[in-house]
């Protein structure tokens, strides 16, 4: 399904380490076992902020950000257009993208949180309702 301005939407592949997350194996060696998974970096962004540890989280969320613009340029993505929340193996991205904006508001780099904020609503609205509350 395309967008309202016709650029195709994206649809990355399978992350292997999306199944060890779901099992229960630790974020930090699902990342040390898949460095290139943007879901293992933004889950370990996650439950960095959610304890607290801002500049941490910051540097997974930043990893998983551009693990994952790389996962998009190698899926045909062009720098714009949808990114649906509904595919799961997009998450990684939408999440690390998501944290990266708690992050950014962490740290007070309110430019960056910003940019983040409405890079995620273009990119999934759905995501963006979903994980900026």
């Amino acid at each position: 399904m395309d967008n309202l301005l016709g650029i195709p939407e994206t649809y990355l592949p399978e992350d292997p380490a999306a199944a060890q997350l779901g099992e229960g194996v630790p974020a930090a060696d699902v990342a040390a076992a898949h460095p290139t998974s943007s879901l293992a970096w933004a889950v370990l962004a996650e439950e960095a902020l959610d304890e607290g540890l801002r500049v941490d989280g910051y540097a997974f969320a930043r990893t998983g950000y551009h693990r994952a613009l790389d996962s998009l340029r190698r899926s045909g993505w062009k720098g714009q257009g949808p990114v649906p929340w509904s595919h799961e193996p997009n998450r990684g991205f939408l999440r690390a993208l998501a944290a990266l904006a708690r992050a950014a508001e962490a740290i007070g780099e309110s430019d960056e949180e910003e940019r983040c904020r409405t890079f995620l609503a273009d990119s999934s609205p759905e995501a963006a309702a979903e994980l900026l509350r």
